[in-house]
């Protein structure tokens, strides 16, 4: 590549992979173009760490000479992650000196991406504790707008934010609780992604608001957020907020004549230029085949006027410990807002939660009119001095158009949507209900490529993109295994299930009719039969993409069989079973209530553990 193909080279996943995969780029010279940049970007208020240069290359050299990884989804693309998600061997500083600590071990969302050939670069600034849509509020350094520095990048994930707009990484993580994935995406002209709560596991992330925080992705087309979150996403069984989608979840895609909400209370503070713009976004989103309705935004907004009630005790709760001895690490502003925090009673809580349900309940009938809610990321748009003059208030008005969407479990996206006179983006977010990532991803793309425009504050622009697939899909329709025996996790064939993009969902027993023989096979395996008078036995069960699920019980030799498999809690799930034939002079071994426990005996020199 020459000097100046390097400068100007586009980070987005279509220019890199197709460079990448036909051999014009490696990953190791990507590395050096990016430290390159690196090294010639401010670094004020961006990084809080950077791997060293020669680590990184040296990373991306194993890559390489891995042929087999050149398959992997993300392949060679490097990406930053926020600071207050860990990364094995990484300080973790949330944005504190003085809370630093080492992780033995990565977020599982961050061990999903390097799985998928991610290469790591290093931890991004943010509001001290991701408390702020802002991106001032660190001992680290104010994060300053990439189109005009005396502007907020926003906050709180305002480095990563940074990162992605200067092409400095592919992508970024960051976490979204009120908004700080989606505001300093629509500052930067970038793209923020924030799924369903629990669709991304927040083991591993510090938390803010532990009940509402949500992962968040940072890229520059809609297409490669969609990619990140189709890898990162997962059940994951050591995150108490984390879910999977049933079936019955799914949200199914709109007609292509879709409605879309518009708020009836449309608050710019002032801002006419920002008014005009999304007067502009209507408009564009109409000539793509929606229809505007204009919907009641007064519920959603009282929703949102509860998170400064009992969720910043939520937020004090998660820092009460380190407060008591560490009160004067906390950036003054983070510390006025945390403090209020203990002031909030068991009353006031169950009160506001009551509310919660209340408006619930109010604004699910707004969903019956519209497919996806459309409004501006944020009313206006602040200068660092304006915020450091008025914090409160600013950053709650930054708030207008966020602050209640994770309350209500909503998905939401921002977009970039043109930008003002003076050079700053303008975004728009699409909202829709809990699961609506396929279909609202879809839509989101579409609506950035009839806006087109730069990628971010690069030189680069969507419209010279090579076209792309549809984003890609996640939470697709899946198929419930229970397995009993080989395939549990561990066991000799759990790699069927790995391979085909099988997921654990939980680990649980079935209802009291069955019984539990081991077979004569090989590798050695249970056989599961349905009695009348049986004992609950101890299963796993999995997640498969339907896709999949033919090209695994293809595998399945006799006597093995799939059937229904009756769980204890009354749910019925596909699963292995055994036919009756295979059972003459089977050992049973129903009273060890599971295949492990049986294994366990006979690894404890127990040669004869069962019934005939």
């Amino acid at each position: 590549m020459g000097q100046d193909t390097k400068e100007e080279l586009s980070l987005d996943f279509s220019t890199l992979g197709n460079l990448i995969h036909s051999g014009k780029l490696r990953p190791s010279e990507l590395v050096r173009i990016i430290y390159d940049r690196i090294e010639a970007a401010s670094r004020e208020g961006v990084w809080i760490y950077l791997r060293p240069r020669a680590e990184v290359v040296q990373t991306a050299d194993e890559l390489e000479r891995s042929a087999g990884d050149r398959e992997l989804p993300l392949y060679g693309l490097p990406f930053a992650v926020k600071d207050n998600i860990d990364v094995a061997g990484v300080p973790t500083t949330a944005g504190c000196p003085e809370f630093s600590y080492l992780p033995r071990t990565s977020a599982p969302v961050v061990t999903r991406l390097l799985d998928a050939g991610a290469i790591f670069v290093g931890k991004t600034n943010l509001d001290q504790f991701a408390t702020g849509l802002v991106g001032t509020r660190s001992p680290y350094g104010k994060c300053r707008n990439p189109f005009n520095p005396e502007y907020i990048v926003g906050g709180s994930s305002s480095g990563s934010a940074f990162t992605v707009a200067a092409g400095l990484v592919s992508f970024a993580l960051g976490t979204d609780t009120a908004g700080s994935g989606r505001v300093p995406a629509g500052f930067t002209n970038t793209i923020g992604f924030k799924p369903t709560r629990g669709l991304l596991s927040t083991s591993g992330v510090v938390p803010a608001c532990r009940s509402l925080d949500c992962v968040s992705i940072l890229a520059l087309t809609v297409e490669d957020a969609a990619a990140v979150t189709a890898v990162a996403a997962g059940f994951d069984e050591s995150d108490p907020y984390s879910r999977w989608p049933s079936p019955i979840d799914r949200r199914a895609a709109p007609s292509a004549d879709f409605h879309f909400g518009v708020p009836d209370e449309l608050e710019f503070f002032g801002d006419r230029e920002a008014e005009q713009l999304f007067q502009q976004a209507i408009e564009r989103l109409q000539l793509i085949g929606g229809t505007s309705v204009t919907i009641s935004f007064a519920p959603f907004l009282r929703t949102a006027e509860l998170l400064y009630g009992p969720w910043v005790a939520e937020r004090w709760n998660a820092l009460r410990d380190f407060y008591e001895n560490h009160a004067d690490a906390f950036y003054p502003v983070t510390r006025q807002i945390i403090e209020k925090g203990a002031e909030v009673s068991g009353s006031d809580l169950f009160d506001t939660i009551h509310r919660l349900e209340q408006l619930r309940q109010v604004t699910a009938p707004e969903w019956k009119r519209m497919e996806v809610l459309l409004v501006p990321t944020t009313p206006s748009i602040y200068t660092i001095a304006e915020i450091d003059a008025d914090p409160i208030t600013l950053n709650t008005q930054l708030g207008y158009y966020t602050n209640f969407v994770n309350l209500l479990d909503y998905s939401a996206i921002a977009v970039p949507s043109g930008f003002r006179a003076n050079g700053l983006p303008f975004g728009v977010t699409f909202i829709g209900p809990a699961w609506s990532e396929n279909w609202l991803t879809e839509l989101a793309a579409k609506y950035h490529r009839s806006v087109g425009g730069r990628l971010g504050a690069t030189s680069n622009t969507l419209n010279n993109l090579t076209p792309v697939a549809p984003p890609p899909k996640f939470a697709e329709e899946m198929v419930s295994v229970a397995v009993v025996g080989a395939h549990l996790s561990g066991e000799p064939l759990n790699h069927q299930l790995t391979e085909r993009n099988g997921r654990l969902l939980k680990r649980c027993d079935t209802r009291n009719c069955y019984r539990l023989y081991a077979l004569d096979t090989v590798p050695p395996k249970p056989g599961l039969v349905r009695v009348e008078s049986g004992a609950s036995i101890a299963v796993e069960v999995w997640s498969i993409p339907e896709r999949n699920f033919g090209a695994f019980i293809s595998l399945i030799p006799s006597p093995l069989c799939i059937g229904s498999v009756v769980l204890a809690d009354g749910e019925i799930v596909k699963g292995f079973l055994c036919e009756p034939y295979a059972l003459a002079g089977a050992v049973e071994i129903t009273h060890y209530g599971g295949w492990r426990a049986y294994r366990a005996a006979l690894s404890q020199g127990n040669q004869n553990p069962g019934n005939h």
